[in-house]
C-alpha cells in the first residue's frame, strides 16, 4: 500500500496524546491511593492540554487525506458497521473528556462525589479521568481495527494490529509524560520512565512477533488464480498503460526491497531501541534532558514504523497493476 503522510501524522500524535492522557491518570491514581506524592494541579493541566493538543494536531492532519474535507461529517454516519466511523465518533469524545479534567484541574473545581470503603474520595478528575481511559482504549481499538479488519490484506489482519498500536501509542505517549514530569513533576518522573521502558520493550516485542508472522506469509492469490490459466511459468511484462495510474500510485509504494528493509531496521532502532536506552538513564531523577530526547527519537521512529507498516500491506491487486510499460 502507499503511505499517506497525512495518515501517519494522524494515527502517531493522536496515539501518543491517548498514552499521554493515561499517564497523567495513572500518576493521579497512585497518589489516590497513596503509592506516590500528590502533584500540584498545574502539571496535570499542562499535561492534559498536550494531550488535547496533540489530538487536534492529528484531526487537523486527517483533513489532508480527504477529498471533500467539508463532507468529513458523514464519515460517522455508517457508526454501526464501520470501524472508521466509529473512530470518527469515539476521537472528539476522548479529546472532550481530556480537555474537561485538564480544566477541572486548572479551576481547581474538583468536588469529592463518594468515598471508597478504604477511605479514598472520588473526585470530579477521578471520574473524569475513568471516562477518560475507557474511551483511550476504545479509541485504540477503533483505530487499529481500521486495518485489522480487512481480511483481504493479510498482513493487517490479525490481532497484533491492535495490540500494537495500544503498546506504541502507550509507549510515546509515556515517555512524553516522563519528560513532562522533569520539568514539573520530578518526584514521578522514575515511575512514569520506568512504565514507559516496560511499553517500550513490550512494544517490541509486539512488532517483532508481527514481522515474523508477516514474514512468513504466503500469497492466497498468484498470477494463474488471477487469470485462469495454470500454466506454471506467466510472466506480466507490462499492465498496458504507457504510465502511471490511481492503482499504482494508491496501492503500491514504490520503492524497493532494499529501501523497506532499511526502514525495518530505523525503526526497530529508533522506536525502541534508543528510546529504551535513554530511559533506562531517565530512571535517575536527574535525566530529564535524556527523557526528552527519547521522546522526540522515538517519535520519529513511530513515524517510520507506521510507513513501514501500511507499506508492507500487499493488496491483492498489485498481482496485475505490478509493472509499466
Amino acid at each position: 500500500m502507499h503511505p499517506a503522510f497525512s495518515v501517519i501524522f494522524l494515527t502517531t500524535l493522536i496515539g501518543a496524546g491517548q498514552g499521554l492522557f493515561l499517564a497523567l491518570f495513572t500518576v493521579e491514581s497512585y497518589a489516590a491511593f497513596g503509592l506516590l506524592p500528590p502533584q500540584a494541579s498545574g502539571f496535570y493541566a499542562i499535561g492534559s492540554a498536550m494531550a488535547v493538543l496533540l489530538m487536534a494536531l492529528g484531526l487537523v492532519a486527517s483533513f489532508f487525506h480527504l477529498g471533500r474535507p467539508e463532507r468529513a461529517w458523514r464519515a460517522a454516519a455508517q457508526w454501526r458497521t464501520s470501524w472508521l466511523s466509529r473512530e470518527v465518533i469515539v476521537l472528539p469524545a476522548f479529546t472532550g473528556a481530556a480537555f474537561l479534567y485538564g480544566v477541572a484541574h486548572w479551576s481547581g473545581v474538583n468536588p469529592v462525589l463518594a468515598t471508597l470503603p478504604s477511605g479514598t474520595p472520588v473526585n470530579i478528575t477521578a471520574m473524569l479521568g475513568v471516562a477518560g481511559t475507557v474511551l483511550a482504549f476504545a479509541l485504540y481499538i477503533c483505530t487499529g481495527m481500521i486495518y485489522a479488519c480487512l481480511k483481504f490484506l493479510r498482513e493487517w489482519h490479525t490481532p497484533l494490529t491492535v495490540i500494537n498500536y495500544i503498546l506504541l501509542g502507550g509507549a510515546s505517549g509515556f515517555t512524553l509524560a516522563a519528560a513532562l514530569a522533569g520539568h514539573f513533576a520530578p518526584e514521578v518522573m522514575p515511575v512514569l520512565a520506568g512504565w514507559a521502558l516496560i511499553i517500550t520493550l513490550l512494544g517490541l516485542v509486539g512488532r517483532t512477533a508481527s514481522l515474523f508472522r508477516n514474514a512468513r506469509l504466503k500469497p492466497k492469490s498468484t498470477l494463474q488464480t488471477a487469470i485462469g490459466i495454470k500454466h506454471p511459468k506467466i510472466v506480466q511484462k507490462t499492465m498496458g498503460l504507457m504510465g502511471g495510474s490511481f492503482n499504482t500510485r494508491e496501492f503500491f509504494h514504490g520503492r524497493s526491497a532494499a529501501w523497506l528493509r532499511g526502514v525495518k531496521w530505523l525503526f526497530l532502532l529508533a522506536a525502541f531501541a534508543v528510546p529504551a536506552g535513554l530511559l533506562a538513564v531517565g530512571l535517575s531523577r536527574s535525566a530529564g534532558s535524556a527523557l526528552t530526547l527519547a521522546f522526540v527519537i522515538q517519535y520519529l521512529g513511530l513515524m517510520a514504523e507506521r510507513w513501514f507498516f501500511f507499506a508492507q500491506a500487499n493488496h491483492p491487486q498489485n498481482l496485475y497493476y505490478q509493472s509499466v510499460a
